[in-house]
């Protein structure tokens, strides 16, 4: 799934276009994100990319939703 992450007042913010949703990360499994899992303000969690060196952001990345429901 498309995902946009982008820097926000209070930490990342994501934005899923497919679903109008625009969330902020709440829990990370790694300190800046990158290569793990990041858990949105309503509950979905997604694998995020890998990268050697964080990205510049805003950033549109290919994440992975690893929890099935609807919150």
């Amino acid at each position: 799934m498309k995902v946009m992450i982008s820097e926000g007042a209070k930490g990342f913010v994501a934005y899923v276009a497919k679903k109008d949703l625009e969330e902020p990360v709440v829990a990370m499994e790694k300190p800046g994100m990158w290569g793990g899992w990041a858990r949105l303000g309503n509950g979905w969690i997604f694998q995020m990319p890998a990268y050697d060196a964080p990205p510049a952001l805003p950033i549109t990345v290919e994440a992975r939703r690893l929890t099935d429901r609807e919150e």
